[in-house]
């Protein structure tokens, strides 16, 4: 093994399974490993990469802000976080964000401000406030999240996990109809699911629970931490059925790729629900993340990420779709968000995500059935068209070897 790969390996717990390549520098949509080997990189680190590894602009602006101030924490004002705010309200249209760092943080803001909201607005009883979440979903890994979690191995030997949320399938709107009750204060999900293998709900799903939730005066919150900030097409994925959530999570693309920083936004009744002392963060908003954030946004749009994704999404769906192999089960997405499902029965992902990366081109499996395929939104047709010739000819190759075997 590679000295880094064992180094890593023998210090670092084994939370993760890493494909077998060691990345030292990048630059827009390409990375290049320790022995001077380029990759095109195909998954953007969950969609956390989408300005490009080493947006100039974000460099710039990172070698001056931490010159200047970096951490003083929330105890005080400063000249970044107010208009980081201002701007993130103005383009998601929503009163207030409370600034964090990593997804999960947001989500559990979002938790926290549900229950809140349900107790104190909507009358809910205390300690009897509940949410509603799907399976399939992926919110984070807190103990707190991975309670509603679906999936067995990430709650296995974490508990106990605290109450209060309830499941249904994703996309059933008469699921979520027959889930709410006189204790719901809210309904968590995510426009298209990411890591459960980018999974599109039905049509007109996400208006319908809009309405719903509206009806029985019950919040939805958008996690929007990998669809959201141009992904899938639209600044925001909600939008693609003209839906505005009553909270938003934000993350990972909010950082430009250099910087966790993540947000909760809501309506500013729910919002209200914090007082000081309420919550909190020893590093959310602080003047860096807040500046790098600033400028992530005023990129997305000057330089039109959100039309870029929308174009070279359906361009790249379309040339998926032109790849005959009957490896392939299924090909869905929207925008630059887009999953290979791989038939189980005659190959696996990781497999094939193995064989991409000796071809240079990074990618991960979802589930051992998906291969994502989730660049940085300032990727150009031509290295589009490689990286489909390059699955193309990994799954020719799979299913000879398959055929032979």
């Amino acid at each position: 093994m590679n000295n880094y790969m064992d180094l890593e390996s023998r210090y670092c717990a084994h939370n993760y399974l890493p494909l077998p390549v060691v990345l030292t520098h990048g630059e827009g949509a390409y990375v290049w490993d320790d022995s001077g080997k380029k990759y095109l990189d195909m998954m953007s680190a969950y969609s956390a990469v989408s300005h490009g590894h080493a947006n100039p602009r974000l460099v710039q602006l990172v070698r001056d802000q931490v010159g200047t101030l970096n951490i003083v924490s929330r105890a005080f004002y400063t000249d970044k976080l107010g208009p980081f705010l201002a701007r993130a309200c103005e383009l998601t249209g929503q009163d207030m964000g409370l600034p964090m760092n990593t997804g999960a943080e947001a989500v559990e803001t979002a938790i926290k401000a549900a229950r809140k909201w349900g107790h104190t607005v909507k009358g809910i009883a205390d300690n009897k406030a509940e949410i509603i979440a799907c399976k399939g979903n992926f919110h984070g890994r807190t103990t707190t999240i991975i309670s509603f979690s679906d999936e067995a191995q990430y709650k296995a030997g974490f508990g106990p996990f605290p109450p209060g949320f309830s499941l249904i399938d994703y996309g059933d709107i008469d699921a979520l109809e027959a889930a709410i009750n006189e204790n719901t204060a809210a309904f968590l999900v995510e426009p298209i699911q990411g890591e459960a293998g980018i999974v599109l709900p039905p049509d007109g799903y996400l208006k319908a629970a809009a309405e719903l939730c509206r009806k029985h005066n019950v919040l939805l919150i958008a996690d929007e931490v990998q669809t959201g900030l141009c992904r899938t097409g639209k600044f925001l994925a909600c939008e693609h059925e003209d839906v505005k959530p009553d909270g938003l999570i934000l993350g990972k693309a909010l950082g430009g790729g250099i910087f966790p920083v993540s947000m909760f936004l809501a309506r500013e009744e729910i919002m209200g629900v914090f007082t000081p002392g309420d919550h909190g963060s020893t590093f959310g908003g602080n003047p860096l993340g807040a500046a790098i954030g600033l400028e992530a946004l005023n990129i997305m749009v000057e330089d039109k990420l959100a039309e870029r994704s929308a174009e070279l999404g359906d361009y790249l769906i379309a040339a998926l779709r032109e790849i005959d192999s009957p490896l392939i089960k299924d090909i869905r997405g929207r925008g630059l968000f887009i999953g290979v499902e791989i038939d189980p029965a005659l190959g696996s992902a990781r497999t094939a995500c193995e064989a991409l990366m000796a071809r240079g081109l990074l990618s991960k499996e979802t589930h051992e059935t998906v291969v994502r395929l989730a660049p940085p939104l300032v990727i150009d047709k031509a290295a589009l068209d490689w990286a489909v010739d390059t699955l193309r000819d990994v799954l020719t190759e799979m299913d000879r070897v398959r055929l032979a075997s």
